[in-house]
């Protein structure tokens, strides 16, 4: 690349370099590893609210190792589907290490997707039981689709899938295409009590709101489980969060900025975060009957090690267009 121009990525550039899911929690562990070490930099993001529910997040990070520096600017609007709009939309910027000159524009609407459903896959590498079999997804979104996928890269063992979705197109929608994609029995369930009963991982993946009238009780949560609140604690009842062995987060001082907004009031003691998790400075699930939980709020080290990645992989294959600064 020339200094004076950039590249650019669609959303259509960046998923037809058809990189897998595998790759991609590949790349986010790793990224976990270094953080672990204490190889990073990465703020806690701030953002703008402009409507009720919604946000805007600025999210910039570096990697030394990875020589990847950058920002990932995001919204979530969740009354979006109304409009016919995404509830996820957003732009990724990377920048020269050395001269801190921009060098890529790339959607961030794919890349967020993945590396979510990739931080639950390695959280659950470490925290879920290796013989887990049955998953209860809440939430038939992107996000219900992108954590499956990563999860079958991990747990190969996984043979039914119970999906529930308060909207039954989205659900039939999602049994259909997740079954042919994945190959697992998939079963709609008409509660949230019959998503979690009996599974062995389960991920919660609605809209994040701030508000929540969480539903899942304690009890159904049954022994040598792991849980993925994708969407913090919208879904889960204080007692389940209070009740969990072990409660694990992708980045502690992310968390303590989120619960300074006024969120997670009952949040219990953090036995570690991924980095030390994945670096062995802290242990994962040590018996079979320990219920375990990470709650991972999206880090822009994520973001910036994938895009670092996916531009690598589109200067190789000549893909994206080159603007002019």
């Amino acid at each position: 690349m020339e200094p004076s121009e950039i590249l650019y990525l669609s959303y259509e550039d960046v998923k037809n370099l058809n990189i897998p899911m595998k790759d991609i929690v590949a790349w986010v562990e790793d990224v976990f590893r270094l953080k672990g070490l204490g190889k990073y930099e990465m703020p806690p993001k701030p953002g703008i609210h402009t409507m009720p529910d919604a946000f805007t997040h600025a999210m910039p990070a570096y990697l030394p190792d990875l020589r990847a520096a950058g920002m990932k600017w995001i919204s979530g609007y969740p009354d979006n589907y109304k409009k016919g709009l995404p509830y996820i939309s957003g732009l990724l910027i990377l920048n020269d290490a050395e001269s801190g000159i921009p060098v890529a524009v790339m959607d961030g609407v794919w890349i967020t997707a993945v590396r979510t459903g990739a931080a639950t896959a390695v959280a659950a590498k470490y925290l879920a039981r290796p013989d887990s079999r049955t998953v209860g997804i809440l939430g038939c979104g992107v996000q219900g689709r992108s954590n499956l996928e990563a999860l079958s890269t991990v747990f190969g063992g996984i043979t039914t899938v119970k999906a529930y979705d308060p909207f039954p197109r989205a659900q039939q929608n999602y049994i259909e295409e997740m079954r042919g994609k994945l190959g697992f029995e998939i079963i709609g369930v008409d509660s949230p009590r019959e998503a979690v009963i009996d599974s062995d991982i389960v991920v919660t993946a609605g809209p994040i709101v701030k508000n929540p009238k969480p539903v899942i009780e304690d009890s159904w949560l049954k022994a040598g489980a792991f849980a993925s609140p994708v969407d913090f604690d919208v879904y889960w009842k204080k007692e389940v969060l209070l009740g969990v062995d072990k409660f694990c987060v992708d980045d502690i001082p992310q968390i303590m900025h989120f619960r300074a907004g006024g969120r997670l009031k009952d949040m219990p003691e953090i036995h570690a975060d991924l980095g030390e998790l994945v670096v062995g400075k802290k242990p994962g699930r040590k018996t079979d009957r320990e219920r375990t939980m990470s709650m991972n709020l999206g880090l822009a080290l994520e973001d910036i090690g994938v895009a670092m990645r996916i531009y690598g992989r589109a200067l190789e294959k000549r893909v994206g267009q080159r603007l002019p600064l």
